[in-house]
Parts: C-alpha cells; sequence; structure tokens
C-alpha cells in the first residue's frame, strides 16, 4: 500500500465524508474514491460502510484504521526528524513542570533525549495558580497536571506519576504527636487556598471542601507558591495537604510530613492543547509510556 493511499484511508475514517477528505487533502473526490477501491480490492473487504446519508468504518476498516494509524505516526515523525538533522536545525520541544519534577522525572527525560536528539528539550517551571494558562497561550507545548484535568481543550495522555498525598504541618502542630491522623481531621483545622481563580475540581485534590464525612473544611490564606505555604505551616497558621514528592525535597525546618491513613493515591499525566499534537510531543508521551509511571 503506498504512502498517500494510507493518508487518504486514515483522513476517510476520521472524516467519514469523501467530499471533506478530498478538499482536505487537495485531490478529487474522485481520486479519493480510486484509492479506497483499491484499497478494498487488495484487502478483499470492504473498509466502508456507504449509503446515501452516511459513511462509516466497517468493523475490518476500524482494525486497519487502528494497525496503520500508529505506524503511519512513526514514519512522518522519522522524516522529519531526518530532515531536520541533514538541514542542521532542531526543533523545540517546551515541557512544562512543577517544582521539583525536572530532576523527579530525570529517568523519562533522558530517555527521550537519548531517542530524539533532533529535539531540543526545554523545561518551563509551572506554578499550580496557572496549571492551564501557559499551554493555552502557547508559553509551553506540553505539560504535566495532577488528576482529573477536564479541560474539553486539553488531550490528557500517558501517566507520570503516582503518589500519595500527605499532610503538611509544623513540628510543633498537635497532629505532628499523633500516632494516626486522617482526611477526617481536616475538619479541625484550616487549609490555605490559590490566590488565583483555579478550577474547583482541580483544587479539591488538595484543598477539599468538605471531610470524608461531610464536615465543611475551613479554607483561609490565599496563597501563590510552595515558599508561601511553608511559610504559614511553619507559623502553626495552616495545614496543608501536598504531594509525596514535597517530603523528599523539601524536608524543611520546622515541617513534618504525616500520612493520613485514608488518604488518596494522586496521578499526574501529560497533557496538551487538543489542537496542538505534534510529532515531539506524541515522541514525549511515548517516552513516558514506555517508561511507566514512577510510583512514590
Amino acid at each position: 500500500m503506498e504512502l498517500r493511499d494510507i493518508e487518504i484511508f486514515l483522513t476517510l475514517a476520521e472524516e467519514l465524508h469523501f467530499g471533506r477528505t478530498a478538499e482536505r487533502l487537495h485531490v478529487s473526490q474522485a481520486r479519493v474514491s480510486q484509492s479506497i477501491a483499491k484499497q478494498e480490492r487488495r484487502i478483499g473487504a470492504r473498509l466502508f460502510a456507504r449509503s446515501s446519508r452516511r459513511v462509516e468504518l466497517t468493523p475490518i476498516g476500524a482494525q486497519l484504521r487502528e494497525d496503520l494509524g500508529a505506524g503511519y505516526r512513526r514514519i512522518l515523525d522519522g522524516t522529519r526528524a531526518a530532515t531536520a538533522a541533514a538541514r542542521g536545525t532542531a526543533s523545540t520541544l517546551t515541557l512544562g513542570l512543577h517544582g521539583p519534577q525536572p530532576q523527579d522525572q530525570a529517568r523519562v527525560l533522558n530517555l527521550f533525549r537519548s531517542r530524539h536528539p533532533e529535539i531540543q528539550l526545554r523545561i518551563q517551571e509551572l506554578n499550580f495558580t496557572d496549571p492551564f494558562g501557559p499551554l493555552r497561550d502557547g508559553s509551553v507545548d506540553v505539560a504535566t497536571a495532577w488528576l482529573p484535568v477536564r479541560e474539553p481543550d486539553l488531550a490528557v495522555g500517558p501517566l507520570v506519576i503516582a503518589e500519595p498525598l500527605l499532610l503538611m504541618v509544623a513540628t510543633g502542630h498537635p497532629l505532628a504527636s499523633r500516632d494516626a491522623v486522617g482526611m477526617e481531621d481536616l475538619g479541625d483545622w484550616t487549609l490555605p487556598q490559590s490566590a488565583q481563580p483555579i478550577p474547583e475540581y482541580w483544587q479539591q485534590t488538595l484543598v477539599p471542601a468538605r471531610t470524608p464525612a461531610g464536615r465543611p473544611i475551613r479554607r483561609g490564606p490565599k496563597v501563590s507558591t510552595f515558599q508561601e505555604i511553608a511559610a504559614m505551616v511553619v507559623a502553626g497558621e495552616v495545614i496543608c495537604l501536598v504531594h509525596g514528592v514535597a517530603a523528599r525535597y523539601y524536608p524543611w525546618p520546622g515541617l513534618r510530613y504525616l500520612r493520613p491513613y485514608d488518604a488518596p493515591l494522586v496521578s499526574w499525566a501529560l497533557i496538551w492543547p487538543t489542537a496542538g499534537e505534534t510529532g515531539p510531543i506524541r515522541d514525549l508521551a511515548r517516552a513516558v509510556r514506555d517508561a511507566g509511571p514512577q510510583r512514590i
């Protein structure tokens, strides 16, 4: 099967309309029909069910789309990489990470760089007060975010990290001397909240509105950085749920990290603008998938 025929098939499988497929590929509608007919003769089965009103993939067509899609993208990405290498140019992929993730995810980043030396990987720090803005304004191409992410314009890719939630308290806080703490204890204290508007469903992971039993949890000072949170915790003004990585990278004087016995695991995933998916983003997602999520 020629590459152009594969392209026509995959485009028609996406558009499910001969006219739109022809317009998108800048060919005649007759060329699309001829290509599909040729592929169906070669395979010996119908790939599309056509009627006067609609075009649908047959089961064999759906399987062929799945089998050809990944290979076709790899061919295009490989050709693009070879072209860039021949021209002595490199594409740049800007990855948005939070806090110590550049150090924590060195294994994945090194795997990606070893596979794609033609792509310059640039790291930009993101802040929890604006988790999705840099993706939307183009400051970063791809980023990590804790789940869930329910943004219609953002695609959620493979998992990067799975880690427990910890409770950060002052060393002299009453909870620090307890044998065990649970999520219900949050109802007795005040938690900080984001200084900037962020989706409520996303903030709920670290700043839940209620305890498991339904008691309200007080929200107090507005904060913009982890350092501001830590300062308030040390001063005894608040307690705070944090990701497990914090205990490894921020063992600061005056802080104590507790593991609530019923705290959920939190997963981080790679995310990117759905309309802005590129070959380098797919390459990074593949490296993340192959490396598997880091479990802390």
